[in-house]
């Protein structure tokens, strides 16, 4: 629960304060089906963004960096954790909506690509739209999938190469 607390703080700072999103739409109900990336210097929550999970692709979400962590190195690190996590779930895809200005940068420094022929969606609060971009992802063999050993299912999020302390030995 702290690290869902982190995760809202960070947004309600750089949603609410920093834009002027009001509250109902930078937290939409979404929370709950998503999974939630906190980015950390030392013990400080610095940022945070959520994946929602869909059939055949992943979607990042409210990615949110306070001002003094804005910078292209913490995205980078952050995006290369997401990326892993991601693939590791066996989706070799990721899309993310953004404004034009965010979307170069998605772009230039994270390797996602504009999709073709998808009309752009306008939001209230915002004066320009968001464009749908994508990246591949390489899924790597040891994904989870239906395949995995069972106990690996039965583990925490993210911690599934750890034994639980609640496995029993065999």
């Amino acid at each position: 629960m702290e690290q869902l607390q982190h995760a809202y703080a960070i947004r309600a700072i750089c949603f609410m304060e920093d834009t002027g999103l009001v509250a109902g739409h930078a937290f939409d109900g979404n929370d709950l089906q998503a999974t939630h990336i906190i980015i950390y210097s030392g013990e400080e929550p610095i940022g945070a963004l959520r994946i929602r999970w869909f059939s055949d692709f992943a979607k990042i979400e409210r990615s949110a960096f306070r001002k003094a962590y804005r910078h292209p190195r913490h995205l980078k690190i952050a995006a290369e954790f997401v990326f892993r996590h991601i693939a590791r779930k066996g989706y070799s895809r990721v899309i993310t909506h953004a404004s034009p200005l965010y979307a170069r940068l998605w772009r230039s420094l994270l390797g996602f690509k504009q999709v073709a022929d998808k009309p752009p969606a306008f939001y209230a609060g915002h004066d320009e739209p968001f464009v749908e971009l994508i990246k591949e992802l390489d899924v790597p063999e040891n994904a989870i999938t239906l395949a995995t050993d069972p106990a690996v299912l039965f583990r925490t999020e993210g911690e599934w190469d750890y034994a639980s302390k609640y496995e029993a030995s065999r």
